[in-house]
């Protein structure tokens, strides 16, 4: 059991920069992707021939590009979850956050939002459950369930490909003493949005508030792609307990707070100067 963590009114102890985020032009899980969502056959008049989710997209903006798609009231999709007889996991109670598996799904003439959740989540299935993942899973004392939620964390917290499996192994070092996870982008999902998080945000009472409650939150946050369901089950071998962006391309992990709280620093100040400059 950690014992001497530091106050979460200190730092927040592991998270992207925002200054990273801001320069790449993107931010975390949970916001709309600026990829072309639908592809037509040449003619701008033309139905849509597919759909495309990205990774690391929620649940609920895979509802929202399935109703643009199919020309539906808002809110549609989200309401044919109950016919839509989803083959889950029993961990999921129904919910297919994290099984919306990201591809490019053909729109067929008759297609409704009962047919393209179905085959999203069969792909998922196919995915996930397959012989390296469901091994990969157990290799780690998880199922398989578990073993996409951290998929899911680590879609939304690793900048890179090549973080990825850093960041998995964070999240299970902090597990395996005790720690509490303190991921940002679980109280972004908790909260409904995807800004960077607040000290004040972290006190939400919440079960995705991993600030304030130990262990997994009950669901996935997004829907996670193979790489970061590889790093779940993989992770980097080490002994880091932090992460923190200092600028694109400089991820930082250490096992040492102190160190941590200089590399923190150090990203505050890229993100003043980048702030200052964007101001003049």
């Amino acid at each position: 059991m950690q014992t001497n963590t530091p106050s979460r009114s200190t730092i927040r102890l592991t998270r992207r920069g925002r200054l990273a985020l801001a320069a790449l032009g993107a931010v975390v899980a949970g916001t709309a992707v600026a990829v072309p969502l639908l592809m037509v056959n040449g003619d701008d008049e033309s139905r849509p021939r597919t759909l495309i989710v990205p990774e690391g997209w929620r649940a609920s903006q895979v509802y929202a590009a399935i109703d643009k798609t199919l020309d539906l009231p808002a809110g549609s999709t989200k309401k044919s979850l109950a016919k839509a007889d989803l083959k889950l996991p029993d961990e999921a109670e129904g919910n297919p956050e994290g099984y919306l598996f990201p591809a490019t799904y053909p729109l067929p003439e008759k297609a409704t939002p009962q047919k393209l959740l179905a085959r999203m989540v069969e792909t998922a299935d196919k995915k996930f459950n397959g012989a390296p993942i469901a091994a990969g899973a157990q290799r780690n004392a998880m199922n398989v369930y578990q073993a996409v939620t951290v998929a899911s964390i680590v879609q939304a917290e690793a900048p890179t490909r090549g973080d990825m499996g850093k960041v998995a192994r964070v999240i299970f070092n902090r597990l395996e003493r005790g720690m509490p996870l303190q991921m940002d982008s679980t109280v972004d999902y908790a909260l409904g949005r995807s800004t960077p998080s607040t000290a004040a945000d972290t006190e939400i009472d919440s079960p995705y508030n991993s600030y304030q409650r130990m262990g997994l939150p009950p669901t996935p946050i997004d829907n996670p792609g193979e790489d970061a369901v590889r790093a779940a089950v993989s992770p980097t071998p080490g002994d880091w307990l932090y992460f923190v962006t200092v600028k694109p391309g400089d991820t930082r992990f250490t096992a040492d707070f102190a160190e941590h709280e200089r590399d923190v620093a150090e990203s505050n100040a890229q993100r003043k100067r980048a702030d200052e400059a964007a101001k003049k």
